[in-house]
């Protein structure tokens, strides 16, 4: 196991622009890493985006493993009807309370401290244009420009049966990644999920300031509460809107794939990124309208 010294050094260097974001909970694939028998409390695996990839390598973050390594037994997602959950945005397992008593935890994803009104230097730079060169992780100039994320859920204790169409987007977080809790609406109308759980993912499309890159991955999850009878539609793929006369999609949609070697599903104007968000058909918080 690495000391304390050599894991303090390792997360100042993850402050850098080679840092990125994941969703951290227990239930999430990944979380001990990718390495059989070994409980990786210093783990980034997840956190790496998904950018020019085949679908057989983006899909479920198969190109680093992700995929072969689910959580452990009993460790699953809940999912309150009606309610909301919260995760923990971070760079690295070691900067939430997942790790090392959460010594090395903030407000923050990068396990730094930040003003809260934290900002780039100037409205065309993004927030490692700063002195300390820290943020790039964040893709944003501020909070308000965060492009926003999201999770999805499929109806299927099988990975290997979810796939771009029964796997819906049900709750999207607005002005997100920001600060290391996250807490997504969850709608009331969300049904049961099978006995062996549900698939969900935690997605995320950056709006510029870095390569134009997406996220998604992969966690076991469930419903508590629900007394719904209800399903959730096939989703479709989302539509930009941004342009003002373009119609929205609505109801059940899909994740966003985009800048992918294959697979994608969405197409939008030069110098624009989708994202979760109004301008892909998405309002904040539970999507109430995926049901049939």
């Amino acid at each position: 196991m690495k000391t304390t010294t050599a894991i303090v050094a390792t997360l100042a260097s993850a402050g850098s622009v080679q840092a990125h974001v994941a969703a951290w909970v227990k239930g999430m694939y990944c979380l001990n890493g990718t390495t059989p028998g070994v409980d990786d409390q210093n783990t980034n695996t997840a956190v790496n985006p998904l950018w020019d990839l085949p679908k057989a390598e983006w899909w479920m973050q198969h190109d680093r493993g992700c995929d072969q390594f689910p959580p452990d037994d009993g460790d699953s997602l809940e999912l309150p009807a009606g309610g909301s959950f919260t995760v923990e945005l971070a760079h690295n397992r070691a900067q939430t309370t997942l790790s090392f008593g959460g010594q090395f935890t903030s407000d923050w994803p990068d396990g730094q401290q930040h003003p809260d009104d934290w900002h780039s230097p100037s409205p065309d730079a993004c927030l490692n244009a700063n002195p300390d060169g820290l943020g790039g992780a964040m893709h944003t100039h501020n909070q308000s420009t965060a492009a926003g994320s999201a999770f999805a859920i499929s109806y299927n204790s099988e990975i290997s049966q979810v796939t771009m169409e029964n796997l819906a987007v049900f709750t999207v977080l607005e002005h997100t990644p920001w600060k290391r809790l996250a807490t997504y609406q969850v709608p009331a109308e969300l049904p049961s999920c099978p006995e062996g759980g549900c698939y969900c993912a935690w997605l995320w499309v950056p709006d510029g300031c870095g390569e134009p890159n997406m996220y998604m991955q992969n966690l076991r999850c469930h419903v508590t509460g629900s007394t719904s009878t209800k399903t959730v539609a096939p989703a479709k793929a989302p539509v930009y809107c941004g342009d003002g006369t373009t119609p929205c999609v609505a109801g059940s949609k899909q994740m966003i794939a985009w800048n992918q070697a294959d697979g994608n599903n969405v197409q939008v104007p030069d110098g624009i990124s989708p994202g979760y968000n109004q301008k892909m058909g998405w309002t904040p918080g539970a999507q109430n309208d995926i049901f049939q």
